[in-house]
């Protein structure tokens, strides 16, 4: 592994078995993550892209190949998730969501509440510290879930489509406040989205996907300068240019999900 390499995904494959039969996920994936990269990952529905961060988290058992992730021994947790829902405890309050992780390691409880406030502070919602979920917008509940995964300092952050149930404003705004707190950690991130355009936005390097069974197409870099102030950078032709050349590798595959899609559904109908 070279030195700056942090993840290593070699042949991975992921067979799941169903009652009517087993289907091929992942076919020898392979791919490279260097520490403190910004890498997205974009395909069409149901070509495993979910399924790869799953097996980096540890939520779930490789079929075959390897994956190999370097973690410094320092103690910090070695990952944390933010899922496409709402994933905040509907009974804490906006602070005690945030703590949640906190509460794991051996810390003063000084150093906890100032670990909240500075994260509450970071996305904006220290107005709403004592606030309850359903007290929350969607676009404020996924705040609660980034400032809790950052304020748990992991090594590597596995977001999976964290903006996709919002509208357009409150995914801008979000994304630019993710980009703000990425900037001074500089963490490795692996973020899945079906979104192209988000992928230019946020990314260092995009992975395009194939349809099922899901394979890596091409790996796209993303040269932009950083920080990036997203508003601005649509405006240059160069982020137009890429995202339609990243949506050329990717048009086929998605007409053969659409396709794979529709011929299952003639199948299940047939007596």
């Amino acid at each position: 592994m070279l030195d700056d390499v942090q993840i290593v995904v070699e042949d991975l494959v992921k067979r799941f078995t169903l009652p009517t039969g087993s289907f091929v996920a992942l076919d020898r994936v392979s791919f490279q993550v260097r520490e403190g990269e910004f890498f997205c990952i974009v395909g069409p529905s149901g070509c495993g892209k979910t399924t790869i961060l799953r097996i980096l988290a540890g939520l779930e058992t490789k079929t075959g190949g390897d994956v190999a992730i370097h973690y410094h021994a320092n103690g910090r947790p070695r990952s944390a998730m933010v899922f496409q829902g709402e994933a905040v405890f509907p009974w804490m309050t906006v602070e005690a969501n945030i703590a949640f992780g906190l509460r794991s390691q051996p810390m003063p409880a000084a150093t906890r509440r100032d670990i909240v406030r500075y994260y509450l502070d970071q996305v904006g919602l220290t107005p709403f510290a004592r606030a309850y979920p359903y007290q929350l917008s969607g676009g404020m509940k996924q705040r609660v879930s980034i400032a809790r995964a950052f304020a748990t300092d992991p090594e590597i952050l596995l977001m999976d489509e964290p903006f996709a149930a919002l509208d357009e404003q409150n995914k801008l705004l979000l994304q630019q406040e993710l980009l703000r707190i990425w900037d001074e950690s500089r963490k490795t991130v692996v973020f899945i989205t079906h979104s192209i355009d988000e992928a230019v936005a946020l990314g260092d390097r995009v992975l395009v996907m194939t349809a099922q069974p899901g394979k890596v197409k091409q790996v796209v870099p993303v040269d932009f300068k950083r920080p990036r102030h997203i508003p601005e950078l649509r405006r240059d032709a160069r982020f137009g240019e890429l995202v339609y050349d990243i949506w050329s590798a990717l048009r086929d595959e998605v007409s053969r999900a659409r396709e794979s899609r529709g011929s299952a559904r003639g199948e299940e109908s047939l007596p």
